[in-house]
Order: C-alpha cells, then structure tokens, then sequence
C-alpha cells in the first residue's frame, strides 16, 4: 500500500538573482506544470519580493520529494526546507462538487 503524505517545501531564494538562475526560470515553470500534471504538486506559490517560493508536494515519502527537487532546474540556488504536515485543507475542499449529467 503507498501512502501519500503532503510536504511543504519552504525555498529561500538568492537576493540578487543571476542571469543564469533567470534563463533557467521558463524550464522551471515547464517541470512544476508536469508535477502539477502528474499530482506530484498541489500548490506553488513565489514572492520575488520576499525571495521566497512555497509548494506542496504529495508523495510517499521525504526522498522522494527530494528526487522532485532534484528535477526542478532552480533548486541547485536556493536553500530547501521540507517538512511534513500534518494537515492541509484548501476552499476546494469545501466547496460542493457539480456534476456535469
């Protein structure tokens, strides 16, 4: 049986952002849209203003979020917190669900 847990992954982003690490953001953005795809990743969410970037990944385990990381061009300049939660609720999982028959 594989459990899918929720991690949230709490990058820090370098302040002064290289060329480099900007050319790379279009193939970030292509990799984050395939784990959305996939249902790797619930949520995304960045503040250049902060220098911060948020997500949420379901998965069955720490390494393997680490592996996703892995594949997400701009991981290699940030700093990476992940953690575990607990809980994780959303407005969609309150809202009723309509049927299209």
């Amino acid at each position: 049986m594989n459990t899918v847990y929720q991690f949230m992954v709490d990058f820090t982003m370098p302040v002064n952002l290289s060329l480099e690490f900007k050319d790379l953001i279009p193939y970030q953005k292509m990799v984050v849209e395939r784990l959305f795809d996939e249902g790797k990743l619930s949520t995304y969410a960045q503040s250049f203003e902060t220098s911060k970037l948020w997500a949420i990944f379901n998965a069955g385990s720490e390494m393997e979020v680490m592996n996703m990381l892995a594949d997400l061009p701009l991981t290699s300049f940030m700093k990476v917190d992940i953690n575990m939660l607990s809980g994780f609720s959303t407005a969609e999982n309150y809202l009723p669900q309509f049927s299209l028959n």
